[in-house]
């Protein structure tokens, strides 16, 4: 009996971390391995020092790991943001601790002013990383009716899957691409377009992705999605996941080498 009862909560925290997987690893990896390409050599060289030589790939995916972890529950509101339709961020009533575009802008804020401790240093590092990707998610910035599309359940490719899901990770891995054949044939935007992007602030950011929403819930009645979903959006992800990378490459430059931005 003790048995079969952790199996059912295991497989119940299985589902629940699943539908709240940010962008999915293979995302994630492609903002880092974007990102990596576009940083400066002293920046990269500094974060790689930072990061005690764990790839920058595989550092943006730490923030969802620690998820298990009590000791960083503080964080667990900052992977989004809710600002409903016809509304502006300063007019929405925030999370107690934080949300995603406060605490990137609060992070980078103290990053870029130094003094921090190692560890510290370390942790906030991975979290912008993180987060970047997060909010160029579309589905990151949500309405506040629907958990960022966790409630709109449906079916992708046949099976059962949510919104929120299909646009982190279904879609992507439906391409069948690794992460670093993804990053290589998105990663083509123009000088014009990277100086355009890297200019942009946090909120800027949001709003963006704000604007996706009549796209993203365009949604058939049976609720069925497949290749001409996919077909119509994917190049919303591609865009979304490109300049996540380029921004959080001009994030880092600034804070690692400012005297080359």
């Amino acid at each position: 009996m003790k048995l079969s009862i952790l199996i059912i909560l295991a497989h119940l925290l299985y589902i629940h971390s699943g539908e709240s997987a940010k962008w999915g690893q293979i995302g994630h990896y492609v903002t880092g391995e974007i990102a990596e390409y576009h940083m400066t050599e002293t920046a990269r060289e500094r974060v790689n020092e930072i990061l005690d030589n764990v790839s920058i790939p595989l550092a943006t995916v730490w923030m969802d790991d620690i998820r298990s972890d009590p000791s960083y529950n503080y964080t667990n509101t900052w992977h989004w943001a809710t600002i409903p339709d016809g509304m502006s961020y300063e007019e929405v009533v925030q999370e107690a601790d934080g949300d995603i575009i406060w605490a990137l802008e609060t992070l980078i804020a103290e990053l870029k002013q130094g003094g921090l401790g190692k560890d510290e240093e370390r942790d906030k590092l991975r979290m912008v990383m993180h987060m970047i990707g997060d909010i160029h998610q579309p589905l990151h910035v949500g309405t506040g009716e629907d958990r960022g599309g966790n409630d709109v359940r449906l079916q992708w490719m046949g099976q059962n899957s949510n919104l929120h899901r299909v646009w982190d990770t279904d879609i992507i891995q439906s391409l069948e691409l690794s992460y670093t054949e993804l990053s290589r044939e998105i990663n083509r935007a123009t000088p014009e377009q990277i100086q355009k992007w890297q200019q942009a602030s946090v909120r800027e950011w949001a709003y963006e992705s704000m604007s996706y929403r009549e796209r993203v819930y365009d949604l058939p009645d049976n609720m069925r999605l497949s290749y001409p979903y996919r077909f119509y959006n994917v190049d919303i992800v591609y865009q979304r996941l490109l300049q996540a990378g380029i921004r959080m490459a001009g994030i880092l430059n600034e804070i690692y080498d400012p005297g080359n931005t």
